[in-house]
């Protein structure tokens, strides 16, 4: 389920009237598009290696992709769920626990790239401006990074730190993609409310992807979705 966002503002306003503008559906994907997603994440998904500084970061041979997102988003359980493996992001109920840059290789035809979180985090202070400042040089100057799948957990919505990210990538003209996670824990109509404020944020920052992921890895909900999304953005599939 996608959607795209249009006008408004995220923090302090009222809410604006339920009219068809407010939240506008997105073209689903074909058939061939969500099996080329499926396809993707079905073959050879590896470790490449932990990043703790620039100077380690992979050749951008490929196209890259990461995943951001405040810490407790549910970002470890989403990419599990996406790939389909269990323990290929680390899951913890410690907030934060992700502390470098993370590389997996898609099937040859892309990186993937688990950030990690911000917001919070039980590590010493120095720790966490270290890995702080090596998320943001990494955003603003990835040679090859196609695309920032930007989590926004839908029971709270866009934060400060959410606000604070999207800013930055925006001044840095690196296009992100808004994901909702953790749908099934809250209900339809509160759901709807969450996606149409989330889509007028959308809708004022230049570097935004205009459609809105709305996903549950508990549920499995829009991860085919999510997978065809991330297809279109990996090297051509070659034939078997």
């Amino acid at each position: 389920m996608t959607s795209t966002g249009k006008g408004g503002d995220q923090n302090g306003s009222p809410e604006a009237p339920d009219d068809q503008n407010a939240l506008a559906t997105a073209p689903e994907f074909t058939s061939a598009q969500i099996e080329d997603g499926r396809l993707l994440f079905a073959r050879d998904i590896t470790f490449m290696l932990s990043v703790v500084n620039l100077d380690q970061l992979p050749p951008p041979d490929r196209p890259e992709i990461c995943f951001a997102g405040r810490s407790n988003v549910g970002k470890s359980s989403l990419i599990n769920a996406l790939t389909n493996r269990k323990g290929i992001a680390r899951a913890s109920n410690t907030p934060g626990r992700t502390r470098e840059l993370n590389y997996f290789n898609v099937d040859e035809r892309l990186n993937l790239v688990d950030l990690p979180g911000y917001g919070y985090a039980r590590a010493p202070k120095s720790s966490i401006s270290n890995w702080t400042r090596l998320t943001r040089s990494f955003l603003r100057g990835r040679a090859g990074l196609r695309r920032v799948f930007l989590l926004i957990d839908s029971r709270h919505g866009v934060k400060d730190s959410d606000l604070e990210l999207m800013e930055m990538l925006d001044d840095a003209a690196v296009t992100y993609q808004l994901v909702l996670t953790k749908v099934d824990k809250i209900k339809k109509a509160e759901l709807e409310k969450v996606m149409r404020r989330t889509s007028r944020t959308i809708g004022k920052r230049p570097a935004a992807h205009p459609e809105l992921m709305v996903t549950s890895s508990e549920k499995k909900t829009g991860l085919d979705d999510l997978r065809a999304e991330i297809a279109t953005l990996a090297l051509a599939r070659q034939p078997l």
